[in-house]
């Protein structure tokens, strides 16, 4: 797929996004959740490849490429390696799934109700190596847990800050201000934000788009106004904790917004499962994930 090719993959694909992602701080409990307990790894480099061959082995299932996954974030590790003999890009893109690169460095103290984004100086570096690897987009979390107006539009304000770097290193950004789900503010919180990214948006200049990757909002419907939005490329959910039944469930009642799953959807899956469980299970989150995303 060349860019373009891309870009009108991710546009009117449909089908939904997996979140494969899981950084180092959270590739514990990913491997936990996977039947793999934390003492049959001897440092990084035996974690790292643990997690990779049940990516892998996802990426080579039969389902995964059957046109209802239309792309795929990754860590940077798992960018730079290999399945089915090929780079992680290039074999994602054989299969028609469209590449993402997790960029940011962390999250900061949270501070006026927010996480933002850790400095990330090195980010135009990895995101002309990402290109040259054939990734499409990028993405980036910072996590708001209160309706505080000041904390709330200084995680926005640095999406879209960040976002414009990406933008100039030729990658569509994924913007992702998380809203905690279980924040007992969050429906209004989550119209303060609203109104934070539509600014951000307003700012733009006419020839750019960005990707956004919100919580399930409180209030079904809200982010209308931002999935047909012309500097909008698509507006993707994340679970959030949610269980795959519940995210999809509350997906569904919010049309033109798809999934990008990661816990709804690698929860059932186990390491001593057969390939044909393996990829059973897999097969029916996808449908699952997939019908709620078209809904």
């Amino acid at each position: 797929m060349t860019f373009d090719e891309m870009r009108e993959r991710i546009a009117s694909g449909q089908g939904f996004i997996a979140a494969l992602d899981q950084s180092g701080g959270s590739t514990p409990k990913a491997l936990r959740g996977y039947g793999v307990e934390e003492g049959a790894w001897n440092g990084d480099d035996e974690m790292f490849g643990l997690i990779h061959e049940m990516r892998q082995r996802i990426i080579e299932s039969p389902c995964f490429g059957n046109g209802k996954v239309i792309g795929a974030i990754l860590f940077e590790k798992t960018m730079d390696g290999e399945s089915g003999g090929k780079s992680v890009p290039a074999r994602l893109k054989e299969r028609g799934i469209v590449p993402f690169l997790k960029v940011d460095k962390g999250l900061e103290d949270e501070r006026d109700g927010a996480q933002l984004m850790k400095a990330n100086p090195n980010l135009e570096d990895l995101c002309k190596r990402a290109k040259d690897l054939g990734v499409f987009g990028t993405k980036m979390r910072s996590v708001i847990k209160s309706a505080n107006p000041v904390g709330i539009k200084e995680a926005v304000r640095q999406q879209f800050a960040e976002g414009a770097r990406i933008l100039a290193s030729g990658l569509v950004p994924m913007l992702e201000p998380e809203y905690d789900i279980t924040a007992t503010d969050r429906a209004k919180g989550e119209k303060i934000m609203l109104d934070a990214i539509l600014e951000g948006l307003d700012a733009l200049p006419d020839d750019q788009q960005v990707m956004l990757k919100l919580s399930i909002p409180k209030d079904a419907g809200l982010y209308a106004d931002l999935v047909k939005h012309p500097k909008v490329l698509r507006v993707v959910a994340l679970s959030g904790g949610y269980s795959t039944e519940e995210a999809c469930e509350k997906l569904a009642e919010n049309p033109g917004m798809i999934a990008s799953f990661s816990r709804g959807l690698l929860q059932d899956l186990r390491k001593q499962q057969s390939d044909a469980e393996f990829d059973g299970t897999l097969s029916g989150a996808i449908d699952q994930i997939h019908a709620a995303s078209v809904a």
